[in-house]
């Protein structure tokens, strides 16, 4: 769950229309989204939006510095995993009908002191050291049902560090929590 205030129905609806119009956008197919220049939507916070086609990822793409609103935030991030994420070809039009968009709103990251801070199902984990970065969602762990450790060590393996690399004196290793939205198509 996260500690930040929880988005409204409409506001959550509203997040995802965003979305997936920044994806029509980018391909070409509509106009850019519109967004609303108040209210939750409007605040500043960080994001990711990760797409998927017939349950296959199809890209994944976030902040956890935002740029500008909540909103602005979706859109462009929404736009950058449709067709910059290096590890996919760009999503084409006629996947658009089975494009499940999720969205994960990121509350402030907290520095970790313990592995008995992180708690599974709630927080995601960033990891970095020296100039090497990696990040999890919360919902990956509980989808792989990982323990904490394991979460620790597939989020250094996912910055292309040694699994054990999180207990180096010198890594950081931040915590967060993320209200989650979508899912259906």
């Amino acid at each position: 769950m996260s500690a930040a205030a929880h988005l409204a129905a409409g506001d959550r609806t509203a997040l995802l229309c965003i979305a997936r119009g920044a994806v029509r956008e980018r391909l070409g197919l509509g106009p850019d989204p519109a967004w609303p220049d108040h209210g939750p939507l409007a605040a500043p916070r960080g994001a990711f939006v990760t797409l998927l086609v017939d349950g296959q990822l199809r890209g994944c793409v976030g902040t956890f510095a935002p740029a500008g609103s909540l909103a602005n935030t979706v859109a462009r991030m929404a736009a950058s995993a449709a067709s910059e994420d290096p590890r996919f070809e760009p999503v084409r039009a006629d996947e658009l009908d089975r494009l499940d968009v999720r969205i994960s709103a990121l509350d402030p990251r907290r520095r970790m002191r313990d592995p008995e801070d992180l708690e599974v199902g709630r927080d995601g984990v960033l990891v970095q050291l020296g100039w090497r970065r990696g990040a999890l969602l919360p919902r990956v762990a509980v989808e792989q049902a990982w323990d904490r450790i394991t979460f620790l060590e597939r989020t250094c393996l996912k910055a292309g560090l040694p699994p054990h690399a999180w207990q180096e004196p010198e890594a950081v290793v931040d915590l967060f929590s993320a209200e989650e939205m979508g899912g259906e198509q």
